[in-house]
């Protein structure tokens, strides 16, 4: 592709200049995710717009070790080998600085950089671990780079409670207010979420459809067949459940169960998810026994390759985190009786897969004369690998011989059909920061509900003293023969995915 059609841009909008700020700057986030995301957005002609960005970093490293670095991802996130010219354009916008410490001292350079671009608007993102966050918040309003047009980006995890959440929320209010402040999730931005809106709500036929009178059970499942790599010491902090459920998740479950927003504009559509997540049943000591498992892998083989278990993954023998775990949840208003969302998640499972699953309810009367079971409709959301939707319902099979029948999908498949180049999530996201627009990201009365609910799973966990059942890598996970009959129903519904 010439550097003449590049710059042939299809997006009219124009945003203001920018600095964008990364703290965490060398890390591997940064390097796989957030720069790729900047950098694709700029070739695809979305920046039309001066901006800078500036690495911070706590180390001193070798700028030509961090640059290579760069150029290295760079090019992996493209299949474009004609790509040279774009990437050294890019790279005279980056800008390497290394801050020890979070103070007005350490921020010395950063500060007189920014100061140099009076009329850029300042974009922190927090690519640290959470408790960093309080510092570098406190050290740039001391520096005086919190203006009323900045706006601060927060990773995961935000805390690994509600009060250390609280916590880390005053931390960086003490410097921004809520309507500077983006925590973001990636899952919100991936391109099969975002149509998920435009299916329920722009779609007659499937918003009179859904509801409690018609949807019998609704899946969502996150699958990985990776172990935990090189996140050992985090993940063994948080497990399963504070990992994935209590973000990604849950999030999800929200843009299934909410009601419509009145318009699009970032409240309405967050009012209605901190609707469902204060409406979600809270377990007690009992039902936290029978509507949820949990579990750990053990040695496996996993695509034909023998591998450790987690204990000896993280070199950690008497570690009691999850690395499995499945909920049968229930939202309880009017939409929702009694309907049950299974989700669930873990590691070094059979396949790498996310999806979301909406079962419709039988027919009411069943006119064929074949005893053959009429197979209910399904909806999938396919979120990964591939982005598709499929709509699964009852198709007679050509011939003659009466009426015989099978289940055929309806697909939508993403690749397929709209055959540009696909944004990654943190494209989106990171443009949605530029332009000022917080409908993808969590505001913290969501934050502090989802952490509500996520508390009355641990807290009766340990009153319960509910264990870890193993599982062998490689598998979909705890099994029926080691699980006892009242909690059949998770492997029954993975079984049915």
């Amino acid at each position: 592709m010439s550097n003449n059609s590049r710059k042939k841009s299809k997006h009219s909008e124009v945003f203001e200049p920018f600095n964008l700020v990364v703290f965490g700057g060398d890390g591997d986030l940064a390097l796989r995710k957030i720069y790729p995301a900047l950098f694709h957005r700029q070739i695809d002609g979305q920046l039309l717009c001066d901006y800078n960005v500036i690495a911070i970093t706590r180390k001193n490293p070798s700028e030509t070790t961090f640059y290579s670095e760069l150029v290295r991802f760079l090019k992996e996130s493209t299949e474009d080998s004609e790509i040279d010219f774009e990437i050294d354009e890019f790279i005279k916008k980056v800008k390497l600085i290394s801050a020890p410490e979070a103070s007005v001292e350490g921020y010395f350079e950063l500060s007189a950089f920014l100061n140099s671009f009076p009329n850029f608007q300042n974009i922190y993102y927090f690519s640290t671990p959470s408790s960093a966050f309080g510092p570098i918040a406190q050290a740039l309003k001391s520096s005086g780079l919190v203006k009323k047009s900045s706006k601060v980006v927060l990773e995961k995890p935000l805390g690994y409670s509600l009060e250390s959440s609280k916590s880390i929320n005053e931390d960086i209010t003490k410097a921004f207010n809520e309507k500077q402040i983006y925590r973001i999730d990636h899952y919100l931005g991936k391109e099969t979420v975002q149509n998920l809106m435009v299916l329920r709500f722009a779609n007659n036929l499937f918003e009179r459809a859904w509801d409690s009178e018609h949807i019998d059970n609704i899946q969502i499942t996150v699958s990985e067949s990776l172990g935990v790599e090189k996140r050992a010491a985090y993940y063994d902090n948080s497990g399963a459940l504070l990992d994935m459920v209590q973000n990604h998740l849950l999030q999800l479950l929200c843009l299934v169960a909410m009601e419509p927003p009145h318009t699009l504009e970032a409240d309405e559509v967050r009012n209605e998810k901190l609707k469902v997540l204060r409406s979600m049943r809270l377990f007690t000591k009992k039902s936290v026994l029978t509507d949820t498992v949990k579990g750990q892998y053990s040695r496996g083989i996993v695509k034909g390759v023998e591998v450790q278990s987690y204990l000896e993954d993280i070199k950690k023998f008497n570690s009691k985190t999850e690395t499995f775990v499945a909920i049968k949840a229930y939202v309880d208003n009017w939409r929702w009786k009694e309907v049950p969302f299974y989700l669930r998640t873990g590691k070094r499972m059979l396949k790498r897969y996310s999806e979301i699953v909406i079962n419709f309810k039988e027919v009411r009367h069943n006119i064929f004369p074949s005893k053959e079971k009429l197979n209910n409709n399904k909806l999938i959301i396919r979120l990964q690998p591939e982005e598709r939707i499929e709509l699964v319902q009852m198709t007679k099979i050509p011939g003659p011989g009466g009426y015989r029948y099978k289940p055929i999908a309806l697909k939508l498949d993403f690749l397929d059909s709209f055959k540009e180049r696909f944004p990654e999530a943190y494209e989106r996201l990171i443009i949605d920061v530029i332009r000022g627009n917080q409908t993808l990201f969590m505001r913290q009365d969501e934050l502090e509900a989802a952490w509500t609910w996520i508390e009355s799973i641990t807290s009766n966990w340990k009153a319960a003293g509910m264990n870890n059942i193993l599982y062998e890598a490689g598998t979909w996970g705890p099994g029926d023969d080691i699980m006892d009959e009242e909690s059949t129903w998770i492997t029954k519904t993975w079984k049915e995915s």
